[in-house]
C-alpha cells in the first residue's frame, strides 16, 4: 500500500517525484538515458570518417585524444590528460607538483571541494597536508589573495584556487586579484593549480579567455558535467612533462579505463553546444537576480559573478522545500533544488539556483515570477 504524501519525509517525496518532473527552471531539462545516449551516438555520427570517431584504448586515441587536443587549445596549455573524475584529477596533479618540489603541504581556501566533499581522501589516499588560505563558512565574500598567501610560512608543494569557489556561493576574484595572486606564487616559486570545474562559466565576469585566465596557473583542471552537460570525466592541461606524470598518477589511483569514448563524445558535444551559450548564460543570472531583489528575494552575490548563485528567503528551510516538492508533485516541475537553513540568519533559508538551457525557454521575468510564487507562497 503507498503511503499518503504527509507521511513519506521530503527527501523521498523529492525522489519519488523527479520521475515524473517534465519541465525544470534550473539547468536543463531531464533527459531519459535513452535520449541521452542517442544523442551521444548523434554526435558521435557527425566524428564519423575521422580517426575521432574509432574507440580509444585506455585513454588512447579515438575522441579522448580529440578532446584532450581541443581542451589543450582552448586553454592555451602544450598538453592535456583525461581524466575519469574531478577528485582523481586535481588528486593526480597535486601529487606531481608536491612530489617535485618535496613538500605535501598546499595552500588552499576552507571551502574547497578537495576539503568540503572529498572524505577526507587527498589527505588519506596521497598525504596532503592544508594550509588554509581563508577560513569560515562563506568567509563574508572572501576569496583568497596574495595576503592570504604572503600569511602562510614554510614550503608549499603547490597553491589551489577554485574559480569560482562553488561553497562560497560561486565567488570569483577579480582579475587583478587573480593576476597577482599569480604572480605572488610565481615569485615564491609554488607552482599554481586551478580548480577550473567551472572554469568556462567565469569567463563573463573575468573579461578574459579561457587561454588566458589558464595563462596565469601552471595546471587547469576542467569539469565536462556540470555547464556542458557531459556525462562525466575531466581533463587536466599543462606542460608536457607535467601531464605525462598525470597520466601516471591516472593509472595508479584506477582511472586508465579501458574506454573512455561515451565521456569524451558527450564533452565534445559539451563544447560545441554549450560553451557559447556562457556569456547568456551569466547575463540571464544577472538580470534574475535583480528581478529577485525587486520581490524581496535575496541573493548571494547580489550581483552574481557566474551562471550560478544562492537565493535566500525569510522562512525555514524545510517550509520552502515543502513548497517546491508540492510543486513537483502537481505540475510535474521543478524550480529549485532542496532548501537549507541558514547558518548566518535564523529564520531564514538558502539554496543554489543555476541558469542553464531550460531556463532560458522563460523569460527573465517569468523566472522570477515562477520563483516567487513556489517560494513565497
Amino acid at each position: 500500500m503507498t503511503e499518503p504524501p504527509h507521511a513519506l519525509s521530503l527527501d523521498e517525496r523529492r525522489r519519488l517525484a523527479m520521475p515524473g518532473v517534465e519541465r525544470t527552471l534550473i539547468g536543463r531539462h531531464p533527459v531519459s538515458p535513452q535520449d541521452e545516449l542517442r544523442s551521444i551516438i548523434a554526435e558521435l555520427d557527425g566524428l564519423d570518417g575521422s580517426d575521432d570517431s574509432t574507440w580509444d584504448r585506455y585513454g588512447d586515441g579515438g575522441p579522448v585524444a580529440a578532446l584532450e587536443g581541443q581542451v589543450a587549445t582552448l586553454l592555451g596549455k602544450p598538453a592535456a590528460v583525461m581524466v575519469p573524475s574531478g577528485i582523481m584529477a586535481q588528486q593526480s596533479t597535486l601529487r606531481v607538483w608536491s612530489d617535485r618540489l618535496g613538500s605535501r603541504r598546499i595552500a588552499i581556501p576552507a571551502l574547497s571541494h578537495l576539503l568540503l566533499h572529498e572524505q577526507d581522501g587527498p589527505r588519506l589516499l596521497n598525504g596532503f597536508e592544508w594550509a588554509l588560505l581563508t577560513t569560515g563558512a562563506m568567509n563574508g565574500g572572501v576569496v583568497p589573495t596574495v595576503d592570504h598567501l604572503a600569511a602562510i610560512p614554510g614550503e608549499l608543494g603547490a597553491a589551489l584556487l577554485e574559480i569560482p569557489l562553488r561553497d562560497g556561493g560561486y565567488l570569483l576574484p577579480s582579475w587583478e586579484e587573480l593576476e597577482a595572486f599569480s604572480l605572488a606564487c610565481s615569485d615564491r616559486g609554488v607552482p599554481l593549480h586551478l580548480d577550473g570545474a567551472r572554469i568556462w562559466e567565469s569567463v563573463p565576469y573575468l573579461g578574459h579567455s579561457p587561454a588566458e585566465i589558464a595563462a596565469l596557473a601552471d595546471t587547469v583542471y576542467v569539469s565536462f558535467y556540470k555547464g556542458l552537460r557531459g556525462l562525466a570525466g575531466a581533463v587536466v592541461a599543462g606542460p608536457e612533462d607535467v601531464i605525462a606524470e598525470a597520466r601516471l598518477w591516472r593509472s595508479r589511483h584506477g582511472g586508465t579505463l579501458w574506454t573512455m569514448l561515451p565521456y569524451a563524445v558527450s564533452a565534445l558535444r559539451g563544447l560545441r553546444e554549450e560553451l557559447p551559450r556562457m556569456a547568456e548564460y551569466h547575463a540571464r543570472a544577472v538580470e534574475m537576480a535583480e528581478l529577485l531583489a525587486a520581490k524581496g528575494i535575496r541573493t548571494f552575490p547580489t550581483k552574481p559573478h557566474c551562471n550560478a548563485f544562492r537565493i535566500f528567503v525569510e522562512s525555514p528551510g524545510d517550509v520552502v522545500t515543502e513548497r517546491v516538492v508540492t510543486v513537483m508533485e502537481r505540475e510535474h516541475l521543478a524550480v529549485t533544488p532542496r532548501w537549507g537553513d541558514s547558518e548566518d540568519v535564523p529564520g531564514w533559508s538558502w539554496t543554489e539556483f543555476t541558469v542553464g538551457s531550460a531556463t532560458m525557454e522563460w523569460s527573465a521575468q517569468e523566472a522570477v515570477d515562477l520563483l516567487a510564487r513556489v517560494v513565497l507562497t
